[in-house]
């Protein structure tokens, strides 16, 4: 992927220099959730851009000089690149961004409609600036849906162990198995991390250290020994119950996770986990982890819990629901979304069965099946300044309301426990913040702020 951030825009952007209104001196833009699936958004993952891409001197002279040969021979002509305007960020600013960025705290969640982030130029050159560089910002759109995403997740899980279990356990009720369905490294990574906001089981090592490397995170995310397929049938159907064996044996303490569909998943569960396995589980110290991969959801984990309750027994806790025998628990991590674990965990309540004996395991629900319109995220200029008057800009298409804009500079103000959007001249609660300007990150935030937001 190339590092050349002149690059990394829309093609269209490289003619826009051209088209602001004549001695048009600042650009001012702001980049909003305009509503969706959920009612607000938790921001996160912009510090992340910052680092990766915009702090200190970005711009080069031989990221200009690239630039102009792209440019000239992708659009067919040579007037579409602005090199008055890089070189003048390469000479003046020694290749650091007359760029002022603010937005809300990382973590914070806010209702949609709500201004989240403003971009303006500080050096009036520059003014054409500001929306060049909103193809990469607008991107933050995929770390704050996903993290949005799994905070919902979170509060659902979490009613159903208030109400059948123990809240307590909440930390490890849904674990990232992203990394293979996600679209690159980098998107894992950042969308590991969004979910790591709010739960601390993961397999996808990406989230983790993107965490520790931008936002200075300790280990943040935690995982456990556990067999897939191949480790499992490459003992052979007729040798499965050696290879469940095995596991009890190589891990002798602690948590340990086994799929145990290869074959026969309710065979496994009672004739070899609840059968010939069975001592050897109620004496292991630690707790074995059941896992179907296959069929159909709903009742496949329900006969699963049913099975393992014959054979291991049952007792119900204070809120009248059962528990399986403390060494067992299950984990589904077949088709998992929202919708999935909400099933899921409603049938096991009607049935019931305690939120405590299930986790849940989640790849392209989590990190994969989203968009942008999700969130229905927009990046929009509300304000210019031309030969020294502002100017209020906005669109309000006849064709669609919904996509009215924001007119002004704004605030986001903080009263009696609401959210506003207002002018900037109100000028009191304003809870946006300056976190870069001029190529300096301004507020380095660390991952144990961005969890403490709840």
């Amino acid at each position: 992927m190339n590092s050349n951030l002149i690059l990394m825009t829309d093609s269209y952007k490289l003619s826009h220099y051209k088209q602001y209104p004549p001695k048009t001196t600042n650009v001012y833009s702001y980049f909003e959730s305009r509503g969706g699936r959920f009612d607000s958004v938790k921001f996160f993952g912009l510090q992340y851009f910052i680092k990766k891409y915009l702090e200190g001197n970005v711009i080069t002279q031989e990221n200009v000089n690239e630039a102009k040969v792209f440019s000239s021979a992708h659009m067919g002509r040579e007037d579409c690149f602005n090199l008055k305007g890089w070189q003048y960020i390469v000479d003046k600013h020694q290749g650091k961004l007359p760029i002022r960025i603010k937005a809300v705290p990382e973590g914070l969640e806010i209702p949609t409609h709500n201004v989240l982030m403003t971009v303006e130029n500080t050096d009036p050159n520059c003014y054409w600036l500001t929306n060049y560089l909103e193809t990469l910002l607008v991107q933050v759109w995929y770390p704050t849906t996903v993290c949005t995403y799994s905070k919902a997740n979170k509060e659902m899980i979490l009613g159903y162990l208030e109400k059948t279990g123990d809240p307590s356990l909440i930390d490890f009720k849904l674990h990232d198995f992203g990394y293979r369905g996600s679209t690159s490294p980098e998107s894992a990574g950042l969308g590991a991390a969004a979910h790591l906001v709010n739960f601390m089981g993961t397999d996808t090592i990406a989230g983790i250290k993107l965490a520790q490397d931008y936002y200075g995170a300790e280990m943040c995310g935690f995982s456990i020994p556990a067999a897939e397929h191949s480790t499992i049938t490459a003992w052979g159907r007729e040798n499965e119950v050696d290879a469940m064996r095995n596991m009890l044996t190589q891990y002798p303490t602690g948590l340990v996770a086994c799929v145990s569909d290869s074959f026969n998943i309710f065979k496994a569960c009672s004739d070899l986990w609840g059968g010939e396995l069975k001592d050897e589980v109620l004496a292991r110290d630690g707790v074995l982890v059941v896992r179907p991969d296959s069929g159909e959801v709903i009742p496949t984990v329900i006969k699963v819990l049913e099975i393992l309750g014959n054979r291991f027994g049952t007792e119900k806790n204070n809120k009248g629901y059962k528990l399986l025998n403390p060494k067992v628990r299950v984990i589904q991590s077949d088709g998992v979304d929202y919708n999935t674990c909400a099933d899921v965990l409603s049938e096991m309540r009607v049935e019931g069965w305690s939120a405590d004996n299930m986790s849940f395991g989640s790849g392209g629900g989590l990190l994969q099946n989203h968009n942008r319109d999700e969130q229905k995220f927009a990046f929009k200029c509300s304000s210019v300044t031309v030969d020294g008057e502002m100017r209020d800009v906005y669109k309000d298409p006849v064709t669609d309301s919904g996509k009215r804009s924001k007119k002004g500079r704004l605030a986001l103000i903080h009263n009696n426990g609401e959210y506003e959007t207002v002018r900037e001249e109100v000028r009191y609660n304003n809870i946006l913040e300056t976190v870069f300007e001029d190529g300096k990150l301004l507020v380095d935030y660390t991952f144990d702020s961005v969890k403490r937001y709840k």
